[in-house]
């Protein structure tokens, strides 16, 4: 294991991140909130400290760097962006408890959007600023970037942590080096934001909710910048963050093709037609079950289409208690969030990419058994998927459906509803924010213990970063010379 690698990106992370703090840190200033300048003050100056010690620990570090070393890398990177992240929260007094603090910038990073937070519009405007923006770093991911913008590294390097950090079955290159892939997904990803932004301003919302919500949007993540999310927006905001989420969900390799005037075969994508399928097909049975509810057509599609999108894409916005919502509404609802977006998308879930190829395989047992001698291979957009590929995505369930029973088995000694218990679990795994009962999109997390919160921060760390960089953490063969 090269530990002094590790520690050398790590304290470039660091810093990194110290940076993030500066817009908050203005934002603060402009509006005369002493409190949070300080807080920030304090905790850019123990990023650089702890960046700088490090640095100077690690800066001979040896060149060997392999897949050990590029899930290890990442596990540590969310977890200490995390840690640090939560002192602003803490040190300006706003979450003086700081596991309260962690869950919620656990949360922000992980494109979660579960809150502890009862009163949002309460927030100092900086603190609101940091909260969303923390949805925007972790929405394509924060190595991601630091890999967009990096000086020259080696290959083997950049390939181990994007292969850690990217959503989905399988990590593919757009252009020959990744170090390219990530720019060209940095590109589409803030070009996107900024249309998000600008459609925004065009509605209800001034410049600071407006940048807020993008963020949320662009990251999927979903906390709100009013304490009924957003309910209160009239329903052009609500329909352009109803698309905009959707695009947000669509596998950015898609919009690549796009620019490369490859339209066929991004229409003829079969992700991306199990992921439209399944949206329009959950709208309409939605619509038909609530449209007593709401009494005409046009509101009852408007609701219907914004919670699956925000659910499905793994946003977790909301413009109406779907708690209320008939079980069958709400039964689709808890599907979507385990389906989850596209894979290579800065949405959470199962992924559709994986669903899809789950299906083909038990197709391909099914004709198996029917026919032995034939030899069946598995073909994905005409492409035949590799055995290995097919081996991880089934290693992903067993692993995806093991932490759902323990983390609820868990939570659950906190004696709250199997509804609650079971939605949180899901909500936060998946990374989507609010559940059903007590942590139902109008309510919060803060209801749950310590130890409760501790274990949702972890599921939603797993969740995010694809359960593997997490157990790679707790296992005891990472740590021993073999």
């Amino acid at each position: 294991m090269n530990f002094k690698m590790i520690g050398r990106f790590l304290s470039q992370l660091i810093a990194i991140e110290a940076a993030f703090f500066i817009p908050a840190l203005a934002i603060s200033l402009g509006y005369g909130e002493w409190g949070s300048v300080q807080a920030f003050g304090c905790t850019m100056a123990i990023c650089l400290a702890i960046a700088g010690i490090m640095y100077a620990a690690c800066r001979k570090a040896g060149k060997l760097f392999g897949a050990k070393e590029g899930l290890v890398c990442v596990g540590f990177s969310w977890v200490v962006l995390s840690l640090l992240g939560a002192l602003p929260f803490t040190l300006s007094g706003v979450i003086s408890n700081y596991i309260d603090a962690l869950f919620e910038t656990v949360s922000g990073f992980t494109t979660t959007g579960a809150s502890i937070l009862a009163d949002v519009e309460s927030l100092p405007k900086g603190l609101l600023y940091w909260r969303s923006f923390t949805h925007w770093v972790g929405g394509m991911g924060v190595l991601v970037f630091l890999l967009a913008i990096a000086p020259g590294q080696d290959k083997g390097f950049t390939m181990h942590l994007m292969r850690a950090e990217s959503p989905g079955p399988d990590v593919g290159k757009l252009v020959p080096r990744m170090k390219d892939t990530a720019k060209i997904l940095y590109t589409i990803y803030i070009v996107l934001t900024v249309l998000c932004f600008i459609f925004l301003l065009f509605g209800d919302m001034n410049w600071l909710e407006a940048l807020c919500t993008a963020f949320g949007t662009a990251g999927t993540g979903g906390f709100g910048v009013r304490n009924d999310s957003m309910a209160s927006f009239n329903a052009y905001t609500q329909i352009v963050t109803t698309v905009f989420m959707f695009l947000f969900g669509v596998n950015f390799s898609c919009y690549y093709l796009i620019l490369l005037k490859r339209i066929k075969g991004v229409f003829f994508d079969e992700e991306l037609r199990l992921y439209i399928g399944i949206a329009v097909a959950s709208i309409a049975l939605i619509a038909w079950n609530v449209y007593h509810i709401y009494g005409n057509l046009a509101d009852t599609l408007r609701h219907s289409a914004f919670q699956v999108s925000t659910v499905m894409t793994t946003t977790g916005f909301s413009t109406t208690d779907f708690d209320r919502w008939p079980a069958f509404s709400k039964g689709i609802l808890l599907m979507l969030m385990m389906v989850g977006a596209c894979a290579g998308s800065t949405g959470g879930g199962f992924k559709c990419g994986r669903l899809l190829l789950v299906l083909k395989s038990l197709r391909r047992n099914i004709r198996q058994i029917l026919n032995p001698q034939k030899v069946q291979v598995i073909r994905n957009n005409g492409k035949v998927v590799s055995e290995s590929v097919l081996d991880n995505t089934n290693a992903y369930l067993a692993a995806y459906a093991i932490i759902i029973v323990l983390c609820f088995a868990i939570i659950s000694l906190d004696g709250f509803s199997v509804e609650t218990n079971l939605s949180a679990t899901l909500a936060c795994f998946n990374n989507i924010g609010p559940g059903f009962d007590l942590v139902g999109p109008m309510c919060n997390y803060s209801a749950y213990s310590d130890f409760s919160k501790i274990i949702l921060s972890i599921a939603m760390l797993a969740g995010r970063l694809e359960i593997f960089p997490i157990l790679v953490l707790f296992s005891r063969s990472t740590w021993t010379r073999r």
